[in-house]
């Protein structure tokens, strides 16, 4: 696995630590200021809502378990596509969650920022 591949992956599975850790804080300096979630419903969440969320827990994410991965890099820009087993409550549901995340990420100053994700299961 190269540098690069292993920098894009790290950030990732940064991202899922902090969900559960609920530092959204951290979270916001991994996302891009444009940063949008596309929910399995089709739902368009923005950065700023979907961090508030987070903080109140509306969606409060309890573990989250990798099964697999792949990423695919391009210059500055990765595409990574992450398998997790997610126990999570999401708006009063709570249910371990056979999620798929399709990320897009770009490399700015030496480091990588995730700049969308869509969410589907698997």
């Amino acid at each position: 696995m190269s540098n690069e591949t292993e920098e894009v992956l790290s950030v990732v599975r940064r991202l899922a630590e902090l969900m559960i850790e609920r530092d959204t804080a951290a979270i916001s300096k991994l996302l891009d200021k444009d940063y949008t979630l596309t929910h399995m419903t089709g739902y368009v969440q923005s950065r700023v809502e979907w961090l508030h969320e987070v903080e109140k827990e509306s969606m409060k994410y309890y573990s989250a378990k990798e099964v697999n991965h792949t990423v695919k890099v391009d210059g500055n820009h990765a595409e990574v596509v992450v398998r997790n087993m997610v126990d999570a409550r999401i708006w009063g549901s709570r249910n371990t969650w056979r999620l798929q995340q399709k990320m897009k990420l770009e490399k700015r100053n030496g480091n990588w920022i995730i700049l969308s994700s869509l969410a589907s299961t698997f």
